[in-house]
């Protein structure tokens, strides 16, 4: 399996907490760190999956798992793995 790097933003005015950081490790997100700046509240995912798609879908279902909804993904062209 290959490890991928993308970040999911989240809707919603949200405050990082303690009780959302617990609420997200617990719904899956133990590879991701939680984070906000500006207003903006992001996981950083660093997921092991076959795809980058199984990556993202099973990272938004652990996202929903815990309650909250995936306004976006945004990912770095260079985390991306290219073909040799």
């Amino acid at each position: 399996m290959t490890k991928y790097d993308f970040t999911l933003i989240l809707k919603g005015p949200l405050e990082l907490t303690e009780d959302i950081a617990d609420e997200l490790f617990e719904a899956g997100c133990d590879d991701g760190t939680p984070g906000t700046c500006e207003g903006v509240f992001s996981v950083d995912f660093h997921r092991e999956a076959a795809s980058l798609e199984e990556a993202i879908r099973s990272a938004i279902g652990d996202v929903k798992r815990a309650g909250y909804q995936v306004d976006r993904v945004e990912i770095a062209a260079e985390a991306v793995p290219q073909p040799a």
